[in-house]
């Protein structure tokens, strides 16, 4: 087996992304363009999606740490309209797409047209959240495209087998495809139920760090071949063990939280990037074979069938935003009035990403009787120029339109109050539970020692508070970021006493890293009060 291509892909995908964030162009985008010109280099291999390698193996790890970083509670305030875009839209989308290609395309049978609509029809919401959170989109839209980033896959998988049966000759029903899609959504949620609860046991009994982090990364995989093996939904079930395992990271011992964190960055941040470079590599495998559909016409489907996916969401969102609240009067008194702007974003963010093509490459040669898929090779490529122009136009101008729209930004400032208040509960709570426990002559501390651990909570309880006051004219620095400066600064020159003591042979390495690693954990507190 040949390495080479593998590593180059990791680290130049790796190399592009980590250039993008210093362009206004998103990552993701970056990517796509750079694979698409890759792809055409004398030399460089024929990388083809595995569907065999993307759905078991990329898919989870990507689902796991987006679900993980989701806020459950805030999930749970928006499932209808999660549930409405994760499965109603998809499913909507499904025929709409199928039925307009059918018309569109000469020959191609209706079934086969259904496939493509179920290939095509969940949008990636990777590079859209990204840009959200880049942007300052208001958090209940955030919430709502990540959740249904979530959930969607599940219900176009399923979709997708419902319709490839049909074409390939396994005699599936409308009832078939109900109790199938049913199947896969009970069983999915019912496998990410039952694991749950032990993993999270095991998770905070474990205290080997080699354990704990090789069992995080265990985690997707498990959850997602459990409820396959089933012929369950794996999506669903590494969303739901993901937001419970999210939801409870808390109960974790710190430094396992640290560690995964470092590790689960890293891994998105490399499965994420190549991803996105695959997605452009693949532009001669899509074209090789394209036969009589080659030209003009190949050109005229592809365009048409990408306006047809665009107007399909609008025509998905808008109603599924409006109706609940004319026909409820429930709803119109719980939620505020949405205005047209928080549905045309979303409508917008419609971009299809790797699980469209993933899908696309599992279609199998032949069906019944060995004769060959109907129009496979165009069905490729139609999910490809699908995949790139959602990518492409809505990618480079959703940006912009949320800058235009001008949509509220965040309040800092009540944020900053809402989180000083939060700090002054706690440290009052703290400050009670030590004053009982410095009372049991079993922890008697000497003054000092118990007055540093007031001050401790004295100094957390303040630094939020220094965040709302004057700035140093100098620096333009507040009193709290001069302190964390300074601090970092103290930190920094023990550190370099300690390597000079070890350079000198006052210690040795095993005592280094003891040292530099509790500095290490004082500096990662110091940031992550820096927020």
């Amino acid at each position: 087996m040949d390495v080479m291509p593998l590593l180059l892909l990791v680290a130049g995908s790796a190399a592009i992304a980590a250039a993008a964030r210093r362009t206004p162009v998103p990552a993701p985008l970056l990517l796509v363009a750079v694979g698409l010109v890759v792809s055409y280099v004398p030399g460089v291999p024929d990388y083809t999606l595995d569907p065999d390698v993307v759905l078991p193996l990329l898919l989870p790890p990507l689902l796991y740490t987006s679900a993980t970083d989701s806020s459950y509670l805030d999930l749970r305030a928006q499932l209808r309209p999660v549930a409405l875009l994760s499965v109603g839209y998809v499913l909507f989308a499904t025929f709409a797409v199928g039925w307009a290609a059918y018309l569109l395309v000469p020959g191609l049978p209706l079934t086969a047209a259904l496939v493509l609509g179920a290939v095509v029809a969940p949008p990636d919401a990777v590079a859209a959240t990204a840009v959200a959170r880049r942007v300052g989109l208001p958090s209940r839209i955030t919430t709502i495209l990540q959740g249904e980033s979530l959930l969607n896959d599940a219900t176009a998988i399923t979709a997708y087998k419902v319709a490839l049966a049909v074409v390939v000759g396994e005699g599936a029903s409308w009832a078939g495809g109900i109790e199938e899609f049913l199947v896969a959504a009970v069983g999915g949620v019912a496998a990410g139920l039952i694991l749950m609860a032990p993993l999270h046991w095991l998770r905070t009994h474990l205290k080997e760090p080699l354990l704990q982090n090789t069992l995080s990364l265990l985690i997707p995989f498990v959850a997602y071949a459990s409820a396959e093996q089933f012929h369950a939904s794996g999506v669903l079930a590494v969303v739901v063990v993901a937001l419970y395992l999210g939801h409870r990271a808390w109960e974790v011992d710190f430094a396992t939280r640290l560690q995964e964190e470092a590790v689960w960055k890293m891994v998105a941040f490399v499965l994420e990037s190549a991803v996105f470079a695959l997605i452009g590599l693949q532009l001669p495998v899509v074209l090789r074979g394209l036969g009589a559909y080659e030209g003009p016409d190949a050109a005229w489907y592809a365009f048409a069938l990408f306006l047809v996916v665009v107007a399909a969401r609008f025509l998905w969102v808008y109603p599924a935003t409006f109706l609940p609240r004319a026909l409820s009067a429930r709803i119109r008194a719980r939620e505020d009035n949405p205005t047209w702007r928080g549905p045309f974003v979303i409508a917008w963010a419609g971009m299809r990403g790797v699980v469209s093509l993933a899908i696309a490459f599992s279609i199998p040669l032949t069906v019944e009787h060995g004769e060959p898929f109907p129009q496979r090779n165009l069905i490729l490529f139609l999910t490809f120029t699908t995949v790139i122009g959602t990518l492409v136009v809505q990618g480079l101008t959703l940006p912009p339109l949320i800058r235009m729209l001008k949509f509220p930004g965040p309040d800092a400032q009540a944020a900053t109050l809402a989180e000083a208040n939060a700090q002054a509960q706690a440290s009052r709570v703290a400050e009670e539970r030590l004053d009982a426990l410095l009372a049991d002559e079993r922890n008697a501390l000497p003054p000092p020692l118990a007055d540093r651990l007031r001050n401790v909570l004295e100094r957390r309880r303040n630094a939020v508070w220094e965040r709302l006051g004057q700035v140093n004219p100098v620096t333009g620095e507040t009193v709290d970021d001069t302190y964390r400066r300074l601090s970092r600064e103290m930190i920094s020159a023990e550190r370099e006493m300690f390597v000079r003591l070890r350079d000198g042979r006052y210690i040795d390495d095993e005592m280094l890293r003891t040292l530099l690693r509790r500095l290490d954990l004082e500096e990662a507190a110091a940031y992550r009060e820096a927020g």
